[in-house]
C-alpha cells in the first residue's frame, strides 16, 4: 500500500525527541511534498531544518 507521510515521519522519529525529532520530521516532510507543492522552496526549508539538526548534532558531539 501507499505509506502515508505522517506515519513515515512517527517511524522515523521514534526515539527522538525536541528538536531533533522536529528537525527530522520537517525535513521529511518537505522532501515528501516538494514535487507537489513548492519545489524548490521546499527543498531549500528542508535543507535548512537539516542543517539545524547537523549543527545541533555537532553541538551535542563537542559536549561529550
Amino acid at each position: 500500500g501507499i505509506v502515508e507521510c505522517i506515519d513515515a515521519i512517527e517511524s522515523a522519529t521514534a526515539g527522538l525527541v525536541g528538536i531533533e525529532a522536529v528537525c527530522v520530521a520537517n525535513v521529511i516532510k518537505y522532501v515528501w511534498r516538494f514535487k507537489l507543492k513548492n519545489g524548490t522552496e521546499d527543498l531549500r526549508k528542508a535543507m535548512w531544518y537539516l542543517e539545524r539538526l547537523i549543527a545541533g548534532s555537532e553541538e551535542n558531539a563537542k559536549k561529550a
